[in-house]
């Protein structure tokens, strides 16, 4: 290829998927180009196309027209070329299980022919840059989600490439995960100067990209540097706030007011964004106050105007069971001195914490932190060590079914069955926690209605876009009313539109009484939550309001902290504090 051209060029591409007897339109006349030595960032909302696009860069699949040239290959003429040369880690990166971190090491440059004389040098390299350094005998299975994200990056690698592709490589990973990736990636910009490729499902990492190409339904809708995007949002951001007031109820409050394009919860009030020359409303008790745009605002106009309708509007919620909260402090979930070992490691190491009637309570934690196997006991899916848990006034150790059928789960995979369709996934589960008859006839119309169903109820929960599956998911776990809801990570991986909707639901339901605990990556989401625990090395290691948690890692260099921000520092301090008094 020429000195200075670009190490990836996409001119006028289309490919089309055959599913039975319709034919679907997966990517259709996208341009792009990927220089050296710079980020090229991929976002757009699910089913937009992404993946399938960056399988099409990597010569993994073919286009049906349009040309797709990488590192100087035509993918028509020299896939194979291009698969061998193009550095290229899905969503789902193959580790082998069962083997150690260095053996997974070994395998890769195997099947990449990597020269054993060099391969020394190169594992230094790798094993420095993702900090795996000191768990070359580890088993990949027990590695934490954001080491096996590193693992498969180091993998990746193991073969330097001039063009790298990833798709969406932080997602389910914790924020120091997550800062420790793109800490890889951008030493390899800037030490290698590689050319990537990234789609994220996260926003602000969009900000750290020196061009973004927003997608949806095939098309590249826009794209350019972050900057533009915010400078077109110049004057139309503000943070609202209310004397006393909550963010959630804030945002309650400005629901249905049409001059907004946006309006999320964030800090102790509302992020909102105007619409093009709306006139600002005048609401009483709120104050609104300008604030520098971001590129998130940008793209969640583009969004709405490519797929205008009420996305994240809650005027169909129906509620679960409960009425209006009335201050009852009834306990739903009780924990005391909860241990949990397997062998003689102690994932969990004697948390309390409680929750009441109507609270969304946030799991936090780094990926090994002992959130997960807290989370899986709370719901009666794994016995605890030692310990007493009791949830919605039942012995979860004495009476795991009885809890269970008082609660619903909702998990990151969405434990749908793929080979079922949309209505037969609701029969299952609406059976499963014993509805019948007409009560049961009542709930499955309730789902079709209130979650928007209706036009997906015959077709299989594999084909839906992942904001569908997130939907039906969450209508499975709500189909018998229970009286806790339970969700893991269940935003991993949606698109922020899809996120928004699903938030104006959980927010419904918890005042209408609903308890929820959730588990999240995206610190943003923790501010909706009314408590807050934050789990390092199986210990509580803060709890309280959102803003309680944010004071606490207030400093003089950052005196107004991130959710984000608190979670890195605080849990980076304790880790460090542990690793000097061992």
């Amino acid at each position: 290829m020429a000195a200075g051209a670009p190490l990836l060029e996409v001119h006028d591409v289309r490919k089309t998927f055959r599913a039975a007897k319709e034919v679907i339109t997966a990517v259709s006349d996208v341009s792009f180009t990927v220089p050296a030595g710079a980020i090229t960032g991929l976002l757009g909302p699910d089913g937009a196309g992404k993946t399938t696009l960056m399988r099409l860069c990597a010569g993994l699949l073919l286009p049906d027209s349009g040309r797709v040239v990488a590192l100087g290959f035509d993918s028509r003429q020299a896939a194979y070329r291009i698969q061998q040369s193009v550095g290229y880690m899905p969503q789902r990166f193959g580790l082998y299980e069962d083997l150690t971190v260095q053996e997974n090491l070994d395998l890769f440059a195997d099947l990449n022919g990597v020269a054993r004389a060099l391969r020394p040098a190169r594992y230094a390299d790798l094993l420095r840059l993702t900090g795996l350094g000191p768990f070359g005998k580890r088993l990949a299975r027990d590695l934490s989600g954001g080491m096996k994200q590193k693992l498969g990056l180091a993998c990746t690698l193991v073969r330097p490439p001039r063009l790298l592709v990833l798709d969406e490589p932080t997602v389910g990973v914790d924020p120091i995960s997550r800062r420790e990736l793109w800490a890889i990636v951008s030493d390899l910009v800037s030490g290698s100067g590689t050319g990537i490729l990234v789609s994220t499902a996260y926003l602000d990492e969009a900000e750290r990209c020196q061009n973004v190409l927003l997608v949806h339904r095939g098309k590249v809708l826009d794209q350019g540097p972050p900057g533009d995007f915010r400078a077109r949002m110049a004057g139309r951001s503000f943070f609202a706030t209310g004397a006393g007031a909550s963010g959630r109820a804030i945002q309650a409050s400005l629901a249905g007011h049409g001059e907004f394009v946006d309006a999320v919860v964030q800090r102790d009030g509302v992020r909102v964004v105007l619409r093009p020359d709306a006139p600002m409303p005048v609401l009483p008790g709120i104050a609104f106050t300008p604030v520098p745009p971001r590129f998130e605002d940008a793209f969640v106009e583009r969004l709405r105007e490519a797929a205008p309708g009420p996305a994240g509007a809650m005027a169909s919620m129906v509620p679960a069971q409960g009425g209006p909260q009335d201050g009852s402090p009834e306990v739903m979930i009780e924990v005391h001195d909860l241990r949990r070992l397997f062998g003689s490691f102690e994932a969990v190491r004697g948390i309390s914490f409680r929750v009441h009637r109507g609270q969304i309570f946030g799991l936090l934690g780094a990926n090994g932190a002992g959130k997960t196997t807290t989370f899986r006991m709370l719901c009666g899916l794994l016995p605890p060590s030692s310990g007493t848990l009791t949830v919605a006034g039942v012995d979860v150790r004495s009476a795991a079914a009885a809890a269970r059928a008082r609660m619903g789960y909702m998990s990151q995979k969405f434990s749908l069955y793929g080979d079922l369709s949309v209505a037969q996934n609701l029969a299952f589960f609406s059976a499963a926690y014993g509805l019948r008859g007409a009560r049961r006839a009542q709930r499955l119309r309730w789902a079709a209605e209130v979650f928007e169903l209706d036009p997906f109820w015959d077709i299989n929960t594999t084909e839906l876009a992942l904001g569908f599956k997130q939907r039906l998911a969450l209508a499975c776990a709500l189909i018998h009313e229970p009286r806790i809801l339970f969700l893991d990570e269940p935003t991993s991986g949606v698109d922020p539109l899809a996120r928004r909707e699903f938030w104006g639901r959980i927010n419904a339901l918890a005042e209408q009484g609903v308890t929820i605990m959730v588990t999240t990556h995206f610190m943003e989401e923790a501010e909706y939550c009314d408590e807050l625990v934050l789990m390092s090395l199986g210990s509580i290691l803060a709890a309280g309001p959102p803003a309680q948690i944010r004071a606490r890692a207030k400093t003089e260099a950052m005196p107004d902290p991130t959710m984000d921000d608190a979670f890195i520092a605080l849990i980076a301090a304790h880790e460090a504090q542990t690793r000097r008094a061992s």
